[in-house]
């Protein structure tokens, strides 16, 4: 009789590795037609009240590529956005996302993403990413991170490729610090962001506004920034919050919602990840700023 193998954290690690080799394939097709001088996205008026501006061809082509290439590795349970209503304790699914910092892709900037995650359902039948994996093929940088694994920085130069533990900053006062935002284009959602880094001013260094999320919450994972916190994180944003997370995580720092409460996976956030050192502080400002009831009720 054959045994069962228990999985280990590095047999997770190896599977990253393999899911990281295929999101650089589908980043090198969507750096190609970045790079190309043509229209990249069309205006798109799906959900035109609070869904995405834009919509880029490129998405379904990483989508079809990465949906294909996962099934031949390993397939678990399927995929995210095709999971049934009911799940259960040990399934896994893939959530691969689409281009993380739509923006910045089409106006022709290196700060933009893909990402792959996978969930887990965990004994309370709730959903928790495993496996995180942050792809900028602009900046020939990758992010990845599996459970009980720690959190891994792939850098590929001219010289050859440059792998670093992960690791947060040792910054331990907001006084000297430097923070990243996010913001959206929605008039309310941004407010909600600048109201807080003007009430912020005069302590930090430096607040940084770049993006995209899933770049963000990776560079304070190690420790290029020592915050990131956004007012408003929508459910198609999981995918790469979702990568990020497990980065974070992984390097030993901290994420949640600005009241200090895990982040729900199947809902919109807002979000704050940090160093570990300064999560007290920084939520003291954001607090002051609560989640508005009128989002509750869209």
């Amino acid at each position: 009789m054959e045994e069962t193998r228990e999985e280990t954290p590095q047999d997770l690690r190896n599977l990253a590795l393999k899911v990281a080799g295929l999101l650089e394939e589908a980043g090198q097709h969507a750096l190609h037609d970045q790079l190309n001088p043509r229209n990249l996205a069309q205006s798109s008026t799906e959900n035109a009240d609070r869904g995405p501006r834009y919509k880029l061809e490129v998405d379904s082509k990483i989508m079809r590529f990465m949906s294909a290439r996962i099934a031949d590795i390993a397939h678990f349970d399927g995929f995210w956005t095709t999971r049934p209503a009911e799940s259960h304790p040990g399934q896994r699914y893939w959530y691969i996302g689409k281009i993380d910092g739509v923006i910045n892709y089409i106006r022709r900037m290196s700060e933009w993403t893909v990402t792959a995650a996978l969930f887990e359902f965990g004994p309370d039948n709730e959903p928790k990413p495993i496996i995180g994996i942050v792809h900028a093929p602009a900046l020939g940088l990758t992010y990845l991170a599996a459970r009980g694994a720690g959190a891994v920085r792939i850098h590929k130069t001219a010289v050859g490729e440059k792998r670093d533990k992960v690791v947060p900053s040792m910054t331990s006062s907001l006084d000297g610090s430097v923070l990243s935002y996010g913001m959206s284009f929605l008039p309310d959602e941004s407010q909600r962001a600048l109201d807080v880094a003007s009430s912020l001013a005069g302590r930090p260094a430096d607040i940084k506004r770049v993006g995209p999320a899933s770049l963000d919450l990776c560079k304070v994972a190690d420790g290029t920034y020592d915050a990131y916190f956004e007012p408003m994180l929508h459910v198609w944003d999981i995918p790469a919050i979702a990568a990020g997370t497990v980065v974070v995580w992984e390097a030993q720092g901290t994420l949640s919602r600005w009241d200090g409460e895990r982040i729900h996976w199947r809902h919109d956030n807002d979000v704050v990840a940090s160093n570990g050192l300064i999560i007290r502080e920084l939520q003291h400002y954001l607090q002051q700023y609560p989640w508005p009831d009128s989002i509750n009720q869209r």
